[in-house]
């Protein structure tokens, strides 16, 4: 999730679509979010890692 959201922000800075830049700003912060969760041991939709 992380990998794609960088993808995402770096299309859309390139291209200039703003949809692009905002979903990989998303989907960054959310990768994120999940892995340091799933790095302090919480578990993650039952899981205790996200991926």
């Amino acid at each position: 999730m992380i990998t794609l959201g960088i993808i995402l922000l770096i299309l859309g800075m390139l291209i200039d679509i703003g949809i692009l830049t905002t979903l990989g700003i998303i989907l960054l912060v959310v990768g994120v979010i999940l892995f340091i969760l799933g790095s302090v041991g919480r578990a993650v939709g039952g899981r205790p890692h996200y991926w």
